[in-house]
């Protein structure tokens, strides 16, 4: 069922998430396709929502091969039997991790700015994205995630490839999708407007979240305009 944009499937993949939400709960896009699908996942229940930076380890004179990613805060993931299949070593790894964590950090500060990553000890997060064929760079937000004190972290995008299902459960308490087709795939096959997410549309959406969503409060949150927690009177 091909969607006829980022939004729109935002919108639908909402709909799955209401029976996984939780108080205590964060949207998390990752950036930059997972962005407008999170911003309607968390306007639509209430949530707040921040980003999460990713970026795949491309393989040497095959950068469009993952070998794994990399998020904020150095948290990485890596695909060991795309490793092994290119023969390198770790510290090989570890030096093409080293410069995607460049760019990491230099997105961090660009969408950031002097604001802090949320709080997360204690909370549920969803991290979401637009399609998901290998998991590289939503194992690497997981384990972002969690680093910061997720005790829940769920998975949800309108595709998520059947093949990946089974091992994204192993880091994920949850994987919700809405089409899990048996083969990997082009984001371009499931969304009739697939134009890639610049980081100025990523600006606006985090400018969007700050005027329209509940905040990522210490202490309690706003629940569907209901606030939660203790008095913040």
């Amino acid at each position: 069922m091909p969607f006829r944009d980022r939004e729109h499937a935002g919108e639908l993949l909402a709909a799955e998430l209401r029976q996984v939400r939780e108080r205590r709960c964060v949207v998390l896009g990752l950036t930059r396709g997972g962005m407008p699908i999170a911003f309607e996942v968390a306007r639509l229940l209430g949530l707040p929502l921040d980003l999460m930076v990713v970026r795949k380890i491309g393989a040497p004179r095959r950068p469009g091969y993952a070998l794994g990613a990399i998020a904020e805060g150095g948290s990485a993931w890596v695909d060991r039997v795309a490793q092994r299949e290119m023969g390198l070593r770790d510290e090989d790894v570890a030096v093409l991790a080293e410069r995607e964590a460049v760019e990491v950090a230099r997105q961090a500060r660009l969408y950031r700015g002097d604001r802090p990553p949320p709080d997360l000890a204690g909370r549920s997060v969803v991290v979401v994205d637009d399609a998901v064929a290998t998991g590289a760079t939503a194992r690497a937000g997981q384990r972002a995630a969690r680093q910061r004190g997720a005790v829940r972290v769920v998975l949800a995008a309108p595709v998520v490839a059947a093949a990946a299902d089974l091992e994204l459960r192993r880091d994920f308490d949850d994987v919700v999708a809405l089409e899990r087709p048996p083969r990997p795939y082009a984001v371009s096959e499931w969304y009739e407007r697939s134009d890639p997410v610049s980081e100025e549309a990523v600006l606006a959406i985090l400018h969007r979240a700050r005027i329209e969503l509940p905040a990522n409060v210490e202490g309690g949150e706003l629940w569907n305009g209901e606030w939660i927690g203790p008095d913040p009177s």
